[in-house]
């Protein structure tokens, strides 16, 4: 098919430049880790979003507004101020800012383990930074359940944090990181009762884990495959290619059960080579499976294997067609990000799919 022939509402056309293209301007920056870094953290009408600093970029802002040249696009942008917890340090001297970080204007976002066991460069996958920020020093490599505790109370205290996201690499337990999420999760809700918490992890090789997550305290769970197509994550998740499709299927399917439907996501990165419509089938299969599939443009960031090699970001109006389609299917089967009250689908920062309705 010829995405270029496709009609695509022209508001998410503008979101899917700008997650790509990025904008020309000075706001909340954070340093590498595991998701898209090296973005500003702002708010387009009010909604979460996180956009590369480009000085190449066509959109500037101006008096609140995003322009295109001369051109009001009709989106106001508000950059997210620093928070006031990245003022406070630990008792053993570790800055609050290194053991967990603001994404948007009110998720609290940290990895507890900042170590993968598919690091290695024959197995890392090849959009992934996520020792890149230990080795900098901005983070430590483990995150304690004291620390984590200490740093939310003070978030929610301070800035007004409403949810927080739990991630970690891979661990070489069965568990594959779920027991120092649960373990966090744990001490969270003991200093901050009722903050919704996702968590998010590889498909334990102990589905019982996935109960132990729920009963911790965790509202919602990721299980991210990133891709589909056995072709793409051979080639781009040489590691995590190695549990096969039907790990993920079960733990889907047992995260529902335990969590619920639409409390359970899964990132469908767009840019890998995967045949657009194809992604877009395999969304569809999730979403009947009440899998949240969180459709992201990959981008090359600096210290991915994929940067180093020249890998391009996708074309805009590829991003723009598949996430139309998986917003619209998405507003059939009345699932919206929001509802799974935390997590990335919740926040929404690193998507176009909120201006799609999803």
């Amino acid at each position: 098919m010829s995405v270029g022939t496709q009609a695509v509402d022209v508001r998410i056309m503008t979101r899917a430049e700008l997650a790509l293209h990025g904008i020309r301007t000075d706001t909340l920056r954070r340093p590498d880790g595991a998701g898209p870094s090296g973005d500003d953290h702002v708010l387009i009408d009010g909604a979460n979003a996180a956009l590369p600093t480009n000085p190449a970029s066509p959109y500037g802002v101006r008096d609140g507004r995003v322009w295109l040249g001369e051109q009001d696009t009709g989106l106001g942008l508000k950059p997210v101020r620093r928070p006031r917890f990245y003022d406070l340090t630990t008792a053993d001297g570790l800055r609050y800012e290194q053991i967990a970080r603001l994404h948007g204007a009110d998720v609290l976002a940290t990895t507890v383990v900042q170590t993968c066991i598919r690091y290695a460069e024959a197995d890392r996958c090849r959009f992934c930074t996520i020792e890149e920020s230990l080795r900098s020093g901005a983070t430590v490599a483990a995150k304690t359940p004291a620390q984590l505790a200490e740093v939310a109370e003070a978030a929610v205290r301070l800035d007004g944090v409403k949810q927080m996201v739990l991630t970690t690499g891979t661990t070489t337990g069965a568990d594959r990181g779920a027991r120092a999420l649960a373990r966090s999760v744990r001490a969270v809700l003991a200093a901050v009762p009722g903050l919704p918490i996702q968590v998010q992890c590889e498909p334990p090789g102990d589905l019982a884990w996935i109960r132990e997550l729920r009963t911790a305290g965790a509202t919602a769970i990721g299980i991210h495959v990133e891709s589909l197509d056995e072709q793409v994550r051979r080639r781009w998740m040489p590691g995590k290619s190695t549990v096969p499709i039907g790990e993920y299927e079960a733990a889907w399917d047992e995260a529902v059960r335990v969590f619920g439907r639409n409390r359970v996501s899964t990132y469908l990165l767009v840019g890998l080579g995967e045949d657009p419509d194809e992604l877009i089938a395999g969304a569809g299969r999730l979403i009947d499976r009440g899998v949240y599939p969180f459709v992201v443009p990959f981008r090359p960031m600096r210290g991915t294997l994929a940067s180093r090699d020249g890998a391009a970001a996708p074309d805009a109006r590829l991003l723009g067609y598949v996430t139309a389609a998986v917003g619209a299917m998405l507003r059939a089967a009345g699932m919206a990000g929001a509802d799974q009250k935390a997590g990335c689908a919740a926040c929404g920062a690193c998507s176009v799919l909120p201006a799609a309705g999803g």
